[in-house]
Parts: C-alpha cells; sequence; structure tokens
C-alpha cells in the first residue's frame, strides 16, 4: 500500500492547475508543465489541493497513485521554486565554459567535450564549478549525470566531475615495502 499517494499534493497560489481528460495541467505565467496519468490513478482538484486515488485494487495500481502522486508533486515544486544541481570540476587544466548553447569541457581528453544544453536549463559556471538550474527534475538529474559521466571522480587523486556534496573515498596508492 503506497503511503505517498494518500497524501495531498498542495499547490502553491499563482500556479494554476487544471484536468484535460487524463491529463494534469500546471501552469505559473508562460510556463507549462502537463503530466499524462493514462487513466491509471483518478485525480480531483478540491481549491488549492490535488488528490490522487486508486483505479483497482492491484499492486499495479498502488504503485501507480505513488508515482503519479510523486510526479506531480516535483512538478508543482520545480514551477515553484525549481530544481538546483552543482558539479565541481578538480584537476590540472580542467575547465568549463558556456558558449552560446553549449558547455565546452575540458577534462584532460585530447579534444573538448562539447556538450549540447538541453531546452529549460539554465547552466551558469564560475571558477570549477558548473550550476545547474531548470523548472524539470528529471532534465536537471540527467544532465548533471551526463556532465559528470565525461570524467567521474578517481579515488586516488580526486580529479573528475563531482556534485559538491558527493563525497570521494580516497585510496592509498603505491607503497614502497
Amino acid at each position: 500500500m503506497s503511503r505517498v499517494g494518500k497524501k495531498p499534493v498542495t499547490v502553491v497560489s499563482g500556479i494554476d492547475v487544471s484536468l484535460d481528460g487524463t491529463t494534469l495541467v500546471a501552469k505559473k505565467g508562460n510556463n507549462e508543465k502537463r503530466l499524462e496519468t493514462h487513466g491509471r490513478v483518478e485525480i480531483s482538484i478540491d481549491g488549492a489541493e490535488v488528490t490522487f486515488a486508486r483505479v483497482g485494487e492491484s499492486k499495479e495500481s498502488s504503485a501507480f497513485w505513488g508515482t503519479y502522486r510523486a510526479l506531480f508533486a516535483n512538478i508543482i515544486e520545480g514551477l515553484d521554486k525549481g530544481f538546483k544541481k552543482s558539479l565541481e570540476i578538480n584537476g590540472v587544466g580542467y575547465r568549463a565554459a558556456v558558449e552560446g548553447k553549449n558547455l565546452k569541457l575540458q577534462l584532460g581528453f585530447s579534444h573538448d567535450i562539447n556538450y549540447s544544453i538541453p531546452e529549460g536549463l539554465e547552466v551558469t559556471v564560475e571558477k570549477n564549478l558548473i550550476h545547474l538550474k531548470g523548472t524539470d527534475k528529471q532534465v536537471v538529474g540527467q544532465a548533471a549525470a551526463e556532465i559528470r559521466s565525461f570524467r567521474p571522480p578517481e579515488p586516488y587523486k580526486g580529479k573528475g566531475v563531482k556534485y559538491t556534496d558527493e563525497v570521494i573515498i580516497r585510496k592509498a596508492g603505491k607503497s614502497a615495502s
């Protein structure tokens, strides 16, 4: 039984929520997010609260109930506050710069890496930090994971791209006997 699905989603003032068939639509200004539920959950909008209910009694129905509630809560949080991830670059000669719609990374390879910034994502670079901001949690997290995957941190010197809150466990190098 889903405990997440039981809680109603409180809609912050300034965000308009409507139901278009089986699609939930959240709007704030000119920014609009849609969540297609495919009829797997029942949705009711009561003023500033959106509640979800199971369609059947199956285990799959319970899973969809909690999943769609969490996805919609993330949409509301994204439209209200936004999501942010920060990456840190460590290494001699490792650099990053934003050039138009691309993030240019120099990570110790013989070539530069040009990462195309996804739509709806704002990327800023200051010294060795890359800040990603956006309204879609999935896009922000996926972009951060892709950038990190170009040069993951290694355990001996800690060189590479890591999340700012990530802890790299260091290994001892070779020791003379």
